[in-house]
C-alpha cells in the first residue's frame, strides 16, 4: 500500500511488525464517510466531536516507540475513531483503551467488533485516571495532550514499561517515560500537535 510504502518505510518506521499492523488495518473504516477520499494521505482527519484521527505516520512513530512485546498489555488514553486501538491489538495481546467522549466510545466498539478484534476492552471514561483494576501495564499510549504526565498513569506503568505521552499545551512535545527500579526516566522526542485531554487534565 502506497501509505506504508511512502510514509511510514519511506521515512523512519523500520519495525516490521508495525508496517505489517498499519498494512492490516483498514484507515478508511475508521473515518467518516465524507473524509473517506483522504483516509490514505499522511495527514490527520476530523472525526467528529473536535477529535481526530491521528496522520499515519504519527500512529506508526509512536507505535514503533514502545517496542511491543507479543505478549503485552497495553493500555490506550483516548480511543477516538479506534484506530490506534486496532493497530495496537494487531500487535499485542491485550489492549486496555478509555475514551471520554460517550458517542465515540460507542462507535467505536461497534467498529472494533464489527471487524473482528477480540484483544481489545474498551472502556467510556476520562483517561486521566488510567485503569487501575487492570494495571499494571507494560506499555501506555496517550493520544490527547494534557500539560503534565497524569500521575496515575505513571502508578500503573510496570517496571520496564514504556509511555508514549504528548505533554503541552499551545507547544506540545511527545515524550517517553521508562519505569525502572530507581524511579522513572524521561525524554523528549518530537514536537507534535494533538487534541488536547479533557476532564480531570483541565481542572
Amino acid at each position: 500500500m502506497r501509505m506504508v510504502e511512502e510514509h511510514l518505510r519511506g521515512r523512519d518506521i523500520t519495525d516490521e511488525r508495525v508496517l505489517e499492523a498499519m498494512l492490516q488495518v483498514p484507515r478508511e473504516e475508521f473515518v467518516p464517510l465524507d473524509q473517506r477520499l483522504y483516509a490514505h494521505d499522511d495527514r490527520p482527519l476530523r472525526i467528529g466531536y473536535r477529535q481526530t484521527i491521528s496522520q499515519p505516520y504519527i500512529v506508526a512513530f509512536m507505535t514503533q516507540a514502545l517496542a511491543l512485546d507479543p505478549a503485552a498489555r497495553v493500555l490506550e488514553v483516548g480511543t477516538g475513531s479506534g484506530y490506534q486501538t486496532a493497530v495496537l491489538a494487531e500487535l499485542v495481546d491485550t489492549v486496555h483503551s478509555i475514551e471520554i467522549v460517550p458517542e465515540l466510545a460507542t462507535r467505536s466498539r461497534e467498529r472494533l467488533t464489527r471487524l473482528g478484534y477480540q484483544n481489545v476492552q474498551l472502556r467510556e471514561g476520562d483517561g486521566y485516571a488510567g485503569w487501575p483494576d487492570a494495571a499494571p501495564f507494560d506499555a501506555i499510549m496517550v493520544t490527547a495532550a494534557p500539560d503534565h504526565v497524569p500521575q496515575p498513569l505513571i502508578d500503573q506503568l510496570a517496571l520496564g514499561g514504556l509511555m508514549i505521552i504528548p505533554v503541552g499545551d499551545d507547544r506540545q512535545m511527545l515524550t517517553v517515560l521508562t519505569r525502572t527500579a530507581d524511579g522513572v526516566t524521561r525524554s523528549e522526542i518530537l514536537p507534535v500537535l494533538f487534541v488536547p485531554m479533557t476532564g480531570e487534565a483541565q481542572r
